[in-house]
């Protein structure tokens, strides 16, 4: 006999336990490979999430602008010099709010915005500040339909349309 099997037709135990590794080895490598795809479509669905909250708070931030103009009734300012005057109407007597806070930016996750200012310098529009590229290319809404062709989220501006008074 030259020790390749034993008595019993087996291997011995020092080969089967070698056996044993390589399985070992492979379910590793195979449950690398799931949770790195896994990990892959849970940061597609983060994004996508932060998509549609940029959508919800750039709206609101517009919405704000717009009610904004619109309660100006001749006080010379019609659009807001600082965010902050979105929380606060301070051109009249009885307190109005248009936004409750100054929403973070959920590219950016702070409260730093882009601004859009006319030529007076009072703010049209905000933006994201962040340079990531969008993954929602279709599906916007009339007023957001620009947004299609947008190479970065900074190109995602959210503009107001004011009616101008007319004399």
């Amino acid at each position: 006999m030259t020790g390749a099997t034993t008595v019993t037709g087996r291997l011995p135990r020092a080969r089967q336990a070698g056996f044993t590794y390589i399985a070992l080895l492979l379910v590793v490598a195979i449950m690398g490979v799931w949770l790195a795809a896994t990990a892959n479509v849970w940061q597609l669905r983060q994004q996508r999430e932060k998509e549609k909250e940029l959508l919800f708070v750039g709206h609101e931030f517009r919405q704000a602008i717009e009610r904004y103009a619109r309660a100006a009734q001749g006080t010379g300012r019609k659009l807001p010099l600082r965010l902050e005057d979105l929380l606060l109407d301070e051109r009249v007597l009885e307190k109005r709010r248009y936004l409750r806070r100054i929403y973070a930016d959920p590219m950016t996750g702070n409260t730093d915005w882009g601004l859009v200012r006319g030529a007076d310098g009072q703010i049209t529009g905000v933006h994201s500040l962040s340079t990531e590229v969008p993954l929602k290319k279709a599906g916007f809404s009339v007023k957001d339909s620009g947004f299609s062709v947008a190479t970065s989220y900074a190109d995602w501006v959210f503009s107001a349309t004011v009616q101008t008074a007319r004399p």
